[in-house]
């Protein structure tokens, strides 16, 4: 294999993922349980600007790993344009969710987790460290964000 784009640079890196973050609607979802049970989903999700709102079961693993745990990895791509994001998470009730964040999240997949069950909250999701590459060249500048703060 040859790689034979130059490697973007952090500010194209950040655009191109702030892009993704508008317009992608299923983020992969890694969490683990208090024994280390690794947990891994897709699931819909809604950037606010600032968070990344996700919505599950109380009563599935992922969202007790959530609720318990307080951490995810979320994942876009696949092995030739990967994006992480490693953050902290905060679970809301369908009756404490924001109201901004339930309008934004019907409005991006349609769905309402509010009105579908009483099992179903939100959680929301503080990105602490996001990296973003494409191929081995852009390893080594692969950090975008650190202790929650852009470095780019």
């Amino acid at each position: 294999m040859k790689i034979t784009e130059p490697p973007r640079t952090g500010g194209q890196r950040k655009r191109e993922l702030l892009d993704r973050l508008d317009r992608e609607v299923d983020i992969w979802v890694a969490t683990a349980d208090r024994e280390g049970l690794p947990c891994l989903v897709a699931l819909w999700f809604v950037w606010d600007g600032e968070h990344l709102w996700l919505s599950t079961r109380l009563t599935n693993p992922t969202g007790r790993n959530l609720r318990e745990g307080g951490l995810a990895r979320l994942a876009f791509g696949d092995t030739r344009d990967v994006v992480l994001v490693d953050g902290e998470v905060e679970t809301y009730t369908r009756e404490e969710v924001p109201e901004g964040a339930a309008s934004a999240f019907l409005a991006k997949t349609g769905w309402d987790p509010g009105r579908d069950s009483a099992s179903y909250a939100y959680f929301r999701v503080r990105p602490v460290a996001v990296q973003a590459w494409r191929e081995e060249h852009e390893l080594p500048r692969r950090h975008l964000m650190r202790d929650g703060v852009w470095v780019v």
